[in-house]
């Protein structure tokens, strides 16, 4: 189970770390996808060794690999967007979007 947590921990850092330091929004959008693998994990892990008679952990992966790709789809449709305007997909552009 630890080998588990901590795979899932190693994923999760290293896509926190990519949210936090990237500036291109595709690689945003590939780090926060590893936070929700690293998230899948835990909850699959969890499941298995903990209420290994219920399949809550996996319907709750599956959920999340659902959401993951409806915020795929939006994503790249906004870098689309932002790139036909800018000619970049740089996230220091966007501030140019506020109020």
């Amino acid at each position: 189970m630890v080998n588990y947590l901590a795979l899932a921990a190693i994923l999760f850092a290293i896509g926190l770390f990519g949210v936090i330091t990237r500036r291109n929004t595709i690689g945003i959008l590939m780090s926060l996808e590893l936070m929700f693998n690293a998230v899948n994990i835990n909850f699959v892990t969890f499941n298995k060794f903990v209420a290994t008679d219920s399949l809550v952990g996996q319907l709750f992966a599956i959920f999340i690999v659902v959401v993951a790709a409806a915020e795929a789809v939006v994503g790249l449709a906004l870098v689309i967007l932002v790139y036909r305007n800018w000619r970049g997909i740089d996230s220091d552009k966007y501030s140019i979007m506020k109020w």
